[in-house]
């Protein structure tokens, strides 16, 4: 019971989700470290000075073997434990309280701040404040990098973090006042022996200077080849069935050995640094060892030294070789968490691509209308996606926009979402400018289903209550049925036994048909029931009878909304009020169906053309936006 409420005091010493309004760390190692470190200040103070005091208790321990030594030898034999005591019972119960007691309580006082704080809250106030900074980053920022590589940096940044800081205290520190120590004790002893010890410290810092920015730029350059193979390898086995259904196993095998060759390259001169460290130190240790044993040696044959002095002193620098050897060798593993923290803090330090301005207010619809006014984005590229794009969908008007491929639909919805601000014009809602209000709020009045739906790797439960938590469980099993998923989703067992609802879908829903994926997130839209509907190919996954069930459904969904479907199969937005065709990033014809097909343009040319209700590209090497 005391156990526990003591490493209880210590686990909440620090909240590792304590709220924090600027979450953006500096983009430099030491910066970015001390950032978090900052927030949990008095943590590592006491860390040092525990560290310190459980190298202070090192170096003593070798002085009270020294001292017990020579307090043996000042009693006879036959005189024992009753003359060891009655001599010198005093001194020897400081000894037996310092090394049982005090010992005890320093190590363990260490622990608990390393374990209880360090571990257990710290590594996880870094990973977690760098993940809710990451996470609102703007859609750009994770497709132009892998997520496997996303997600390393995260979660290796706060642990490595955590070993680095770690391994300065526990094994820097407790260095610095061992190494203070240990030169005090000699000096007692001679003060040559202390000389020696201050030039074999300064050696010793002199090849540390020498190493230490090699292995620190090395390091990085290491840590940033070992992402990088880590997202190949995650980008891989996310898409092991595109690679095993064109069989390129082998292909792939390639790919990824020149991440590993790239990450080989980046390890050998760092492995070649390391041995020269271990090397130098074996041969400086070696000398400066023997250097201290001829001058004690020489003390006691002259009488200036006990045998327990000579015992204590060669005990002394024997550790103190060992350390520093340690400490070299752990330059290793604190190089790398530094080439580690430096590679995170590049990625996790980029400001926010997209942010809510300071007075972004509420959005509140009345309608809703949307408005497109002179729309100019080209992706950052100058050219292309959008210009001069103007277009006014009315208070439930139900608009389709046809287009071939590349002609910019998409980057429509990518703009009313907000994912990506428009580089000229505007986008009002009720004659409010988007950019005028916070993202969230924008999005909890839209509800939209892709084409390409990818579900969370968790319950059908949870992936439908995205569309409103607070639902029912009634109105749950309304909202799947409807979207004609209900029957599908009671007969679910996933590989854990679980079902129904309850049943887990697999990463991005792999567990499911398409068609399957693509009514539950029809589902979730129902239940969000949103005043703007966004469909980009709805029921493209879906069968012919599954379609035309839930088109109804949809339908009925659609009613008093103000709707924006994109489509390549016309058919499904042929009833729609108003068809709007774009290309090259402009409205090019808009009318009923009626009318674009009595019109003969590029609408009733694509109705022509089309077959099994897809349209065809205009360009093979043009994007499809």
């Amino acid at each position: 019971m005391i156990i526990r409420a003591v490493t209880h005091l210590f686990e909440s010493w620090l909240d590792p989700f304590a709220e924090r309004k600027d979450l953006r760390p500096p983009g430099g190692a030491l910066g970015f470290i001390w950032f978090y470190v900052s927030q949990a200040k008095g943590a590592f103070i006491a860390m040092a000075l525990a560290g310190g005091g459980v190298a202070a208790m090192e170096a003593a321990m070798f002085w009270f073997v020294g001292r017990l030594v020579d307090l043996i030898a000042t009693v006879p034999r036959s005189a024992g434990w009753q003359g060891l005591f009655a001599n010198h019972g005093g001194e020897v119960a400081v000894i037996a309280l310092a090394v049982v007691v005090v010992r005890f309580c320093v190590i363990t006082f260490s622990a608990l701040i390393e374990e209880q704080v360090v571990v257990l809250n710290f590594l996880n106030l870094v990973r977690w404040q760098s993940h809710v900074h990451v996470a609102r980053q703007s859609l750009g920022f994770f497709h132009n990098d892998f997520a496997g590589r996303i997600v390393t940096k995260v979660w290796s940044g706060g642990q490595a973090m955590g070993d680095l800081l770690t391994s300065v205290l526990q094994v820097g520190w407790f260095m610095v006042i061992y190494t203070l120590a240990t030169t005090a004790l000699l000096a007692g002893q001679d003060w040559r022996l202390a000389v020696v010890i201050a030039v074999w410290v300064a050696i010793f810092a002199v090849l540390a200077r020498w190493f230490v920015p090699r292995i620190r730029y090395h390091a990085r350059e290491t840590a940033e080849a070992a992402s990088a193979l880590n997202g190949r390898l995650v980008d891989s086995y996310a898409n092991i069935q595109t690679l095993k259904l064109f069989a390129r196993e082998k292909q792939n095998d390639h790919y990824i050995r020149a991440g590993f060759e790239r990450f080989q390259t980046a390890i050998r001169p760092f492995t070649r640094l390391i041995t020269g460290v271990r090397a130098s130190l074996a041969a400086l240790s070696g000398v400066m060892i023997l250097i201290i044993a001829v001058i004690s040696v020489n003390r006691w044959f002259a009488g200036g030294m006990t045998a327990g002095g000579v015992a204590f002193t060669l005990g002394l620098v024997l550790r103190l070789a060992m350390l520093l050897n340690r400490m070299m060798t752990q330059l290793n593993g604190m190089m790398r968490n530094l080439g580690t923290v430096q590679n995170a803090a590049e990625t996790i330090s980029e400001p926010i691509g997209l942010k809510d301005r300071p007075d972004a207010g509420t959005l509140t619809l009345t309608g809703p209308e949307i408005r497109f006014e002179d729309v100019r984005f080209h992706y950052g590229k100058g050219k292309g996606a959008l210009e001069g794009f103007n277009l006014t969908i009315r208070p439930g008007e139900k608009v389709g926009i046809v287009g071939r491929s590349g002609a910019g639909k998409t980057t429509l919805t990518n703009l009313l979402l907000r994912f990506y601000d428009v580089e000229g014009g505007c986008i009002l809602i009720d004659g409010t400018d988007i950019r005028a209000v916070t993202q969230e709020s924008l999005r909890m009045h839209i509800g939209m289903v892709t084409q390409d739906t990818a579900l969370l790797h968790r319950s059908i439960r949870d992936n439908i209550l995205f569309g409103r938590a607070d639902a029912s469980e009634e109105q749950l099993r309304q909202a799947a049925e409807e979207a004609e998923a209900l029957d599908f989703i009671e007969k679910l067992v996933d590989q854990r036994g679980r079902t129904g609802f309850d049943a887990h879908v697999g990463e991005r829903g792999v567990k499911l048909s398409g068609g399957q994926r693509q009514r539950i997130a029809i589902a979730r839209v129902m239940l969000k029931n949103a005043p703007i509907l966004v469909l980009d190919e709805a029921t493209s996954a879906l069968d012919s009878e599954v379609e035309a069930a839930i088109q109804s459904n949809l339908d009925r969904l659609m009613a008093g909304k103000t709707v924006l479907a994109i489509a390549h199969r016309l058919s499904t937005i042929a009833s729609l009020d108003r068809l709007v065709v774009i290309d090259k990033g402009r409205i090019i014809e808009e009318g009923s169906h009626a009318d674009l097909l009595a019109t003969g343009g590029l609408y009733a040319e694509l109705w022509a053309r089309q077959s099994g209700g897809f349209l065809g590209s205009e360009d093979p090497d043009q994007a499809a936006q």
